[in-house]
């Protein structure tokens, strides 16, 4: 067991308070249960079929509430409670368009609130029977802020972004911090496109013009490209495949905002690749190794 390993199991059961502050990183994110650990047969059939899974109440109103606490702190005022700032800031108030969805990347590292439910237990090992894997590591989180009359996020697939990983695998849970509908921006599934051949990034991913066009551009022909918009409460969450197309179009609502964090998992032995680098994750590697540092890239569940 590695030492940084042995010091997250000790900081989970002990809360180490000198640690950037978070003394209350595996507090209700981690031991607060508001949903079943395992899925069902039923659901990880459904899983594996479809690429993705609904699940309509994951979090508790009191950790929707914490996060939604730090939203603007976060955002607006740029106010990191540990003194480190997000890994990306694509939000800056009074300079980026007001109708643009404000993304954090990494969060969990400025607020020890985001820490709590990106860093859960319940994410990964739940994400693990998912996918029949022995645990699971923390590689990125997203808070995302989709205000009235949002712009669109374009349709992708999170294996796309990864070639600095090996393998390239993710396993992603989004959870909502406000009820979805499918006039809000929400995300869509396009359902079973996990199957479809492997594909390289491309179109727009903030703000296109047309949120879709990858989308369509990789869809193989004949494929009924059915598109499966997440409609839950507050609280609720959907899990799906590194390989899922996905997306969310504008925010139709004046009225409505939509507001989600995000937990980006991969199995817990993936390693930085040999030669792939990313302008900004890769800046973790450590000289002569390409394990993954659980400083930066914590396993939050094994077996």
């Amino acid at each position: 067991m590695s030492d940084a390993y042995s010091d997250l199991v000790e900081y989970r059961e002990t809360g180490f308070p000198g640690i950037l502050g978070f003394d209350r990183w595996w507090g209700k994110g981690g031991t607060e249960r508001t949903a079943a650990v395992r899925p069902s047969a039923e659901q990880i059939e459904a899983y594996r079929r479809d690429g993705f899974l609904i699940v309509p109440q994951w979090l508790s109103p009191s950790e929707v509430a914490a996060v939604l606490d730090r939203m603007e702190p976060l955002f607006l005022r740029h106010e990191w409670a540990t003194g480190i700032a997000p890994d990306e800031v694509n939000f800056t108030a009074g300079v980026t368009a007001a109708d643009r969805t404000r993304q954090l990347c990494n969060a969990w590292r400025a607020d020890p609130a985001v820490a709590a439910v990106v860093l859960a237990e319940r994410n990964g090992e739940f994400a693990a029977a998912l996918e029949d894997l022995d645990g699971m590591r923390l590689i990125q989180d997203n808070l995302l802020w989709k205000p009235p009359s949002g712009r669109a996020l374009g349709a992708h697939r999170d294996a796309e972004y990864l070639e600095f990983l090996d393998p390239v695998n993710m396993t992603t849970c989004w959870m909502a911090l406000d009820d979805t509908r499918a006039d809000t921006g929400t995300i869509y599934y396009v359902r079973g496109s996990h199957h479809w051949p492997l594909t390289a990034r491309g179109g727009e991913f903030h703000a296109p013009d047309d949120w879709l066009a990858h989308a369509r551009a990789v869809a193989p022909e004949g494929d009924p490209f059915e598109l499966v918009p997440v409609e839950v409460p507050a609280g609720g969450a959907a899990f799906h495949h590194g390989w899922m197309m996905h997306g969310s179009p504008p925010n139709e609502r004046a009225d409505g905002e939509r507001r989600s964090v995000v937990s980006h998992l991969a199995w817990w032995r993936t390693r930085h690749h040999p030669t792939n680098r990313h302008p900004v994750y890769s800046r973790y590697l450590r000289p002569g190794s390409v394990e993954l540092d659980e400083a930066f890239f914590p396993i939050v569940w094994r077996a």
